[in-house]
């Protein structure tokens, strides 16, 4: 097994003490347009970030148990060398970002990634709000396996590009220079990715790198000043409610659903999908409804944040 440094591990004092920094920095120089940090937000993404330590340990046993199978089951290897290591990040990166993506297309993924968009603040704090359900990305880093990628590999590079991730996390920073602003992903283009515009929503999926929503056409730059949080907030800071609410809207809307179809889109279609309304039985045109069966209007779906 490669003998890897646990980068989060090692990293979480400097969180602290950066998202302390950050907090100072808005005493000593307010801004009126930056959300800032409140006490109730800041202890819930705290509390969510160290819930996440200890849940994640039990969801890796049956996780780490199906890639070492498919690493044993696959011919190919990759060693853990100078120059693998950057390959390997760069796959990684790659894989982040379908997965990413996907979490914000496919409603029973978003149910665990909608945790990590669930504050209307965004600075440094809001990096640590992670889920308790990260069952849901391992599939997408099973090709770096089969390709013969060690398992503990796959593990470290994850562990950077989280890493790497905090620092965006931050209204304090403007844009960078224009180079750095096209290749890497950067405050500015994160801070398009949390907000719930219209024009912002399901934006700038990368991890380290941006050049992905370039190629894929999911890319959009900072103009107007975000508004965080989702596009229909939760009013709770209770961290298991937090972690938990959209598979309760989940549940109620499996229980309310006519027929399999809408069971399945109310799980697998986007967080916004709503069913197509029940035809009328009225005899009346369409173009004419009756004073008890007023005109349907265009649905408007709610959109991920």
């Amino acid at each position: 097994m490669p003998n890897l440094p646990d980068v989060v591990l090692w990293s979480i004092p400097a969180f602290v003490l950066l998202a302390v920094l950050e907090m100072v920095s808005y005493r000593l120089r307010p801004d009126e347009d930056a959300a800032g940090y409140a006490a109730k937000d800041t202890a819930t993404s705290m509390g969510m970030g160290l819930g996440s330590l200890f849940v994640d340990l039990v969801w890796k046993i049956p996780i780490v148990a199906i890639y070492t199978a498919v690493h044993e089951l696959t011919p190919l290897r990759v060693p853990v060398l100078w120059w693998t290591i950057p390959l390997m990040l760069l796959a990684q990166d790659f894989f982040y970002y379908w997965q990413h993506r996907g979490h914000h297309v496919v409603r029973i993924l978003w149910a665990s990634h909608v945790v990590h968009h669930s504050s209307r603040r965004f600075n440094l704090s809001t990096a640590l709000r992670q889920p308790w359900t990260v069952f849901t990305s391992w599939p997408f880093y099973l090709p770096m396996i089969a390709l013969g990628v060690h398992p503990a590999a796959v593990a470290f590079c994850s562990s950077v590009s989280l890493v790497y991730q905090f620092w965006i996390h931050t209204e304090r920073v403007d844009k960078l220079p224009r180079p750095f602003e096209y290749v890497l992903n950067t405050p500015s283009h994160h801070r398009v990715h949390h907000a719930s515009q219209g024009g912002y929503l399901d934006r700038n999926f990368g991890g380290i790198l941006i050049v992905w929503d370039r190629l894929f056409g999911s890319w959009v730059g900072e103009t107007d000043r975000p508004v965080y949080g989702l596009t229909k907030n939760i009013e709770t800071y209770n961290p298991l409610r937090v972690a938990t609410h959209e598979y309760a809207a989940i549940a109620r809307d499996l229980r309310a659903a006519r027929d399999w179809r809408e069971r399945a889109g109310r799980v697998l279609r986007g967080p916004g999908w709503q069913p197509a309304p029940a035809a009328s039985t009225s005899s009346a045109p369409a173009s004419a409804p009756t004073a008890d069966s007023p005109a349907p209007g265009p649905a408007a779906p709610e959109a991920a944040a």
